[in-house]
């Protein structure tokens, strides 16, 4: 059995996943991404004390963290743009110091959307593609890169972080201090402001959510329709750039946002063929997440069991044992 923690600025959530990839069992936190940094690690620590209560736990042999990004996979630390309190966060040593924790379990730490592609890549919408994109579109947006059917996370474990990549040059500020980055336009967050300031008006009952703007869209609102078009050039701006960069065979897209169905990938589609113009790029196929909302909890865990294995291998890996690295 294989444990696995999920740090987003939404959620946070946790799980005990078996040798095939199924979640046996969960739990989850709303994550006080305006709050302190004792009190954000509270709700990681109540998720911890959820898990270690129940009868899979002692099953348990390796803990994986997919945390939200900026992550220093070799000092063990975070600093998520949505989560202002943790600025090198020493997560893993928090984690690690857990009382229920079992023994000699060292928690190994990658981020969220590198989580969610070894993931997609182990028994996902990627399994078995040579260079793919995957990525998590929700509060933030995250990705994560195969190259020659190998993870590819860069020294940090931060390769693929498409969230930052400005599209927009006379874009607004972004809080990791550059401006235009596809997050301040394609996010679950971004959506949703970006609709109120445009005079959009949640459905009676519902909360100012991305979900809500991707109901009133299905609806036939045009401001609605207007904003995730707007997001999905976004992304296809990004995407085209990334794949004139390493030549990708599939992209894919998944988080909150990805649960909006055809009001975003239909326009993504369309704008792809614009932005991506060169021949090599043309075509590029883009699917949702196969695994959805569990596949950050998947791709931990897969991550620590193959460290557990492999414990010399420097940064995670896209597989369990066995898997190439």
């Amino acid at each position: 059995m294989y444990g696995a923690l999920d740090i987003g600025g939404t959620k946070i959530a946790g799980a005990v996943v078996d040798a095939e990839g199924r979640v046996l069992v969960r739990a989850e936190r709303p994550t006080p991404a305006r709050g302190s940094a004792d009190t954000v690690m509270a709700a990681v620590t109540a998720v911890l004390d959820e898990l270690s209560a129940g009868p899979w736990w002692p099953s348990v042999s390796c803990l994986g963290i997919g945390s939200a990004g900026p992550v220093d996979t070799v000092a063990g630390t975070v600093s998520p743009v949505n989560i202002p309190a943790w600025r090198g966060f020493p997560l893993v040593a928090e984690v690690a110091s857990h009382p229920g924790l079992p023994a000699g379990i060292r928690p190994v730490l990658l981020g969220d959307a590198v989580a969610m592609t070894a993931a997609e890549h182990w028994t996902g919408a990627a399994r078995g593609v040579a260079n793919a994109l995957c990525m998590v579109v929700s509060t933030g947006v995250g990705g994560g890169l195969v190259l020659d059917g190998r993870l590819h996370t860069g020294i940090t474990g931060n390769a693929g972080h498409i969230g930052h990549i400005s599209v927009d040059l006379d874009g607004e500020y972004c809080p990791c201090g550059s401006r235009g980055c596809v997050e301040l336009l394609a996010s679950g967050t971004a959506i949703a402001r970006r609709a109120l300031a445009a005079g959009w008006l949640p459905p009676p009952g519902a909360e100012p959510t991305a979900a809500s703007v991707a109901a009133s869209a299905r609806a036939g609102n045009d401001t609605a329709l207007a904003v995730f078009d707007r997001a999905a050039r976004a992304l296809a701006a990004a995407i085209a750039a990334t794949a004139s960069l390493v030549e990708l065979d599939l992209v894919v897209i998944g988080g909150g946002v990805a649960q909006a169905g055809d009001v975003l990938f239909t326009p993504l589609r369309r704008h792809l063929g614009t932005y991506a113009a060169l021949s090599f790029t043309h075509g590029l196929d883009v699917r949702p997440s196969r695994l959805a909302m569990d596949a950050g909890l998947i791709g931990a865990a897969a991550a620590a069991a193959t460290h557990r294995v492999r414990p010399e291998a420097r940064t995670p890996v896209g597989g369990l044992p066995g898997a190439t690295v």
